[in-house]
């Protein structure tokens, strides 16, 4: 097992500024290569409290206005328009940083695209729907218009 501070969010683990106990072989082969991890030392208490600082910068602090963006994402339709074939299905498949780039053009605010989930894979056009954590205690489900680009 190695002990890791997180340096980015990861599923399933925790996110920035904490720190896991893991597999040896998952840390050294995918967690520290990937940047979203650092190994612990006794001087990483320093590093954690950076971390965790930057990340509170980062979220939306308050939970009224982490409610009121629910409130705003869910009660709109964001369109969002990719390439597709002529039957309507798509050139790839719709990611979270497209979804967020969508969410900011139709003036509904900045989203990080790391707190985009897309349940299930799209790759037609039509209506979907994505989730959103916008805060440690609130999700949105947004509604997502995929339609052709011309």
């Amino acid at each position: 097992m190695s002990k890791l501070i997180l340096t980015n969010e990861v599923a399933g683990l925790g996110s920035a500024g904490d720190v896991v106990e893991v597999k040896a072989g998952y840390a050294r082969n995918y967690l520290v290569p990937q940047g979203f991890a650092v190994a612990w030392s006794r001087g990483g208490e320093k590093q954690v409290a950076q971390i965790r600082a930057a990340r509170d910068a980062r979220i939306i602090h308050v939970l009224e206005d982490a409610q009121a963006l629910k409130a705003a994402l869910e009660g709109t339709k964001v369109k969002l328009a990719v390439k597709a074939g002529a039957e309507g299905r798509l050139f790839g498949s719709v990611k979270p940083g497209a979804v967020a780039d969508a969410v900011k053009a139709a003036g509904l605010g900045e989203l990080d695209k790391r707190k985009v989930h897309i349940t299930s894979p799209i790759k037609v056009v039509g209506d979907h729907e994505a989730t959103i954590r916008l805060h440690d205690e609130v999700v949105a489900v947004i509604k997502l218009q995929v339609v052709a680009a011309k």
